[in-house]
């Protein structure tokens, strides 16, 4: 994996927690907590 693919997966990471954390602090969802991300899930060999 490259520098630059690294770069990616990690700056798409911190934008889910960042969805995460912006979601659970919004007060307007009082109820549950359900939140749907879309997983893209990679096989990859070392």
């Amino acid at each position: 994996m490259t520098t630059t693919e690294k770069i990616a997966n990690a700056k798409k990471r911190i934008d889910e927690l960042e969805r995460l954390i912006k979601y659970w602090n919004d007060s307007e969802h009082d109820g549950a907590k359900i939140v749907n991300f879309s997983m893209n899930i990679e096989n990859k060999v070392a």
